[in-house]
């Protein structure tokens, strides 16, 4: 959405409020209490009543605003902002596009919209073709703090692991025209990066499997991480010289130096406990690079799902 149409659509707060009770009308309003979808509007309380056991419904509650209580427009904002460009927007820049005094309701809620991405995108898994690596971002971490000897390398204090696992297959018939067009010997799809506690076997293997659909084809390393992966995918693993890693991994490596070039550029410091929100948003948009309509899906994201800090069930 252009900005020029945001701006007529939504140029005020009872707009906003009017637009989100309509999306979430569009999903479809679940009673908390039996579970029953059929509801009366209260106008006068801007609730929704049960028609079967007369639970009431707030407008914020079950969905990404709930128990905020920053004006709609402010969401409405965020949302815009952070689907309106390839690039990101960090929170501090929001607060002050917003005008709002204080930077924690901020910050909070462009985190609350990232997880929200995040919940989304682990709805579907990566299929077929699957380049699979992992790389190491820079983020601070009260680690190491105490007198203890940094690391250097894979282990180190100061970066976090986040293993990386995209769709990709070779372009067939490869002619002139189509090598102006992809530069690469594949052609990308759906990305996934998700943060892990360690590279064992064991933990990789719990990760991957959530992320990329049984009996896949997977290219990757010949890193003992993967070793386990065997009895679920079909491995295509060896050891890659510098000069064959941008032929036989070329987009997981354009992805994570993609995504630390992103936040070298807009953020200060990344917590490491914060790192996955990043990642959620710079997955969604990725996803979505060809969708003109980024702003209506992440609303309707927005009403679809609860957030929380603690992995609680959401939806």
């Amino acid at each position: 959405m252009k900005l020029i149409d945001f701006t007529k659509n939504y140029p005020d707060e009872q707009s906003c409020r009017v637009a989100f009770k309509e999306y979430r009308e569009q999903e479809g309003v679940k009673c908390k209490k039996c579970g029953n979808t059929t509801h009366y509007w209260k106008k006068n309380r801007e609730q929704w009543e049960c028609k079967k056991c007369s639970h009431r419904t707030t407008l914020r509650s079950g969905t990404v605003m709930q128990s905020s209580k920053l004006p709609f427009q402010y969401w409405f904002i965020a949302m815009h902002l952070l689907t309106s460009t390839k690039k990101t927007f960090s929170a501090k820049e929001i607060q002050r596009q917003i005008g709002h005094k204080r930077y924690e309701p901020i910050w909070a809620m462009m985190h609350k919209i990232r997880l929200v991405m995040g919940y989304r995108d682990d709805e579907y898994v990566l299929k077929d073709e699957v380049e699979l690596d992992e790389g190491f971002f820079a983020t601070v971490s009260l680690k190491g703090d105490n007198g203890e000897r940094l690391k250097r390398g894979r282990g180190s204090q100061k970066q976090t692991t986040v293993v990386v696992s995209i769709e990709s297959k070779p372009v067939e018939n490869k002619s002139e025209e189509l090598n102006k067009k992809y530069k690469k010997d594949k052609v990308v799809k759906h990305i996934k990066m998700k943060v892990v506690d360690s590279l064992k076997k064991t933990s990789i293997t719990r990760y991957v499997t959530n992320m990329v659909e049984k009996s896949s084809n997977i290219v990757s390393d010949a890193s003992t991480s993967y070793v386990d992966l065997d009895e679920h995918y079909n491995m295509d693993s060896k050891v890659i010289s510098k000069n064959e890693i941008n032929k036989i991994l070329p987009w997981v490596h354009t992805a994570i130096s993609n995504a630390k070039r992103l936040f070298l550029d807009v953020h200060h410091r990344i917590d490491n406990d914060f790192l996955q929100s990043y990642l959620n948003e710079f997955c969604y948009k990725f996803n979505r690079r060809y969708f003109d309509n980024l702003f209506e899906r992440l609303m309707v994201a927005a009403v679809s799902y609860r957030w929380n800090w603690f992995g609680e069930e959401n939806g």
